[in-house]
């Protein structure tokens, strides 16, 4: 039985803990009290999930693990990780400590990675740093690594930039430099968000099996309660830098104790119960005359990029399908899928390389630069990461306004009258209106995108991912706001999304890519609860639930899915044991690699 250190409240077997934690920051506007005396600790073998919105504090007490906390940060408590008390190390004991103790895998993978150096560059940096591997034994350690996390012809993938791999892919790099010094714990800060639901069931899978075969204990931060209920033993759900319940996955996600905890349960969009979920509009018809003009009508469209002394790739390859007006389409499928892709043609972002793509029965290919102008005027679109699609230096109000300016909508009194009564319309404050965007939080930020899209009340809106990286009770109201909206203005809408209960709560019909191409298209209620198709069938088996029991279910059933179809569990791609090297002293002569996570294979 684990011992109780005195004075400390950790266990002596944790690999991390928090003990009276406290964490200030000092700004211009006086202290921020981001963290207030929590204590927390991760044994090994063990996942404890830390869930909560924006801004409860979940990253904040992460970094204090690392020590990354900016100068400002003012810290007490003890935090400690192994043997290292980690306020008790100088710099050169941070470093040695991160990677080899403690390692950490961010949220978002693409601003993680450097982008002017390879994929193998990157994963050779820390195992020659750490003393690791050097050379061409770094090298073979490296493509070892990118194989143990599923990522297919490592040894081409090490010569490749971040860029040039989805988003899955970078995610999956991002956790082998994690693993790469055989750290006692990691720190996933929402490892899945960006990810479509196969992605996200594979690296869930990965990250199982390596904290069972290994005992590396993990500190898992997410919004996703489907995730927490997939992975976690442990749950402690924070509040403005508090924490207000803790206990037992099985417990905290059954029978929750917190108003707060029942108030996130509750957002959390359930696959298979459709519209009407809290507060959104139920399902209604929508009329689909022939004689009725499409919003958009997409025929037998290829999009193809051109490459350097390659022939072009193919991205869209024969796609039909149409959007009827007062209509939302849902298209889902993988990382890669033509998703997005679509989306940014019906912009007129991407040209088609062949195939029609009409808009209100307009050829967007042939149509001259005013024509196309006026035709851009009746489309709306919502990117995914509204921080980088809203000018960081234009308040609030001029961002909305903006398609009023350059379409010549309205005088500056007019389109002010606009401006507040969208900002009412998707239920943010008029005080936002002089505010910048990095003051808004992401959920607020998003509704301003929304409003921005609604300007000039489009007939066609284009949805990238809108909700994707949204806390659950922050998406709910969003999405609540979304379906009323669309009831209000009637305008059609092309939803992207890889969270297959979103699409079940919004969408009237849905569309299923794979590699380009349709695999499965029709009504809500048949495609999502009724598939004919194996891929769509593995899409909806990949898909979490936020209760634990059921989670490992359908776990259980989609490994059953997968056996079946002649597919490999990427629960069993660490393959067997073998004794590992010791490392030699010569750097010149290295040994392959370290011991530790030599004894994985893929």
């Amino acid at each position: 039985m684990a011992t109780t250190t005195a004075g400390t409240g950790a266990t002596s077997d944790a690999v991390l803990s928090f003990t009276d934690l406290t964490v200030d920051f000092g700004t211009e506007f006086g202290t921020v009290h981001a963290v207030k005396g929590i204590s927390l600790e991760v044994r090994p073998g063990e996942v404890l999930a830390l869930v909560g919105e924006s801004g409860s504090g979940k990253s904040v007490t992460s970094m204090t693990a690392l020590g990354l906390l900016p100068k400002n940060a003012r810290v007490s408590g003890r935090i400690q990780v192994g043997e290292n008390v980690v306020g008790d190390l100088d710099a050169k004991g941070l470093r040695r400590m991160r990677g080899n103790d403690v390692a950490m895998v961010f949220q978002e993978p693409m601003t993680a990675l450097n982008p002017v150096l390879t994929i193998g560059d990157q994963l050779r940096e820390g195992l020659e740093l750490h003393g690791i591997a050097y050379g061409a034994a770094a090298t073979a350690r490296a493509a070892e690594l990118l194989g143990m996390v599923g990522i297919p012809e490592p040894e081409r993938r090490l010569k490749q930039y971040p860029h040039e791999l989805s988003g899955g892919q970078r995610q999956r790099v991002v956790i082998a430099i994690a693993l790469s010094c055989d750290p006692k714990v990691i720190i996933a800060d929402e490892p899945t968000t960006a990810l479509d639901v196969t992605v996200q069931a594979e690296i869930l899978d990965l990250l199982r099996s390596l904290k069972d075969k290994l005992s590396t204990g993990i500190l898992l931060i997410t919004h996703n309660m489907g995730v927490v209920a997939d992975m976690a033993d442990r749950v402690a759900v924070m509040l403005k830098g508090e924490i207000v319940e803790q206990g037992l996955a099985s417990e905290v996600l059954v029978a929750p104790q917190h108003e707060y905890t029942k108030k996130l349960l509750g957002s959390v969009p359930r696959l298979g119960a459709g519209p009407g979920q809290f507060g959104t509009a139920v399902e209604h018809d929508v009329a689909h005359s022939e004689a009725n003009v499409p919003a958009l009508e997409v025929k037998n469209l290829v999009i193809e990029y051109q490459r350097v002394g390659k022939d072009p790739f193919r991205a869209v390859d024969d796609v039909s399908f149409r959007v009827g007006q007062g209509e939302m389409v849902g298209l889902v499928g993988e990382s890669g899928s033509g998703k997005s892709t679509i989306a940014k043609c019906a912009l007129g972002l991407i040209p088609a390389a062949s195939g029609s793509f009409e808009i209100f029965g307009q050829d967007f290919g042939a149509l001259r630069k005013a024509e196309l102008k006026a035709l851009r005027k009746r489309i709306g679109v919502v990117f995914q990461d509204p921080a980088a699609s809203l000018n960081p230096r234009l308040p609030i109000g001029d961002c909305v306004a903006e398609p009023m300016v350059v379409h010549g909508v309205g005088d500056k009194a007019s389109r002010r009258e606009r401006v507040l009564e969208l900002l009412d319309a998707v239920e943010l404050p008029r005080s936002a209106l002089n505010r910048y965007p990095h003051e808004l939080s992401g959920g607020q930020r998003q509704r301003v995108s929304i409003a921005r899209a609604l300007t000039l009340d489009p007939e066609l809106l284009v949805a990238d991912e809108p909700t994707s990286a949204l806390d659950v009770s922050v998406q709910a109201s969003v999405l609540k706001m979304f379906t009323a909206l669309q009831e209000r203005y009637k305008f059609a809408c092309v939803f992207v999304s890889h969270d297959l209960a979103v699409i079940d709560l919004l969408a009237h019909q849905v569309v299923v890519l794979q590699n380009g191409r349709i695999v499965e298209k029709g009504l809500r209620t048949d495609v999502l609860h009724d598939p004919q198709q194996e891929y769509t069938r593995r899409l909806l088996a990949a898909a979490p639930v936020p209760d634990p029991t059921m989670q490992r279910e359908r776990r259980e059933a989609r490994h059953a899915l997968l056996a079946e179809l002649g597919d490999e569990v990427s629960e069993l791609r660490l393959g067997r044991e073998h004794e590992p090297l010791e490392p030699s002293a010569n750097p010149e002569n290295p040994s392959p690699i370290r011991g530790g996570m030599s004894g994985f294979t893929p």
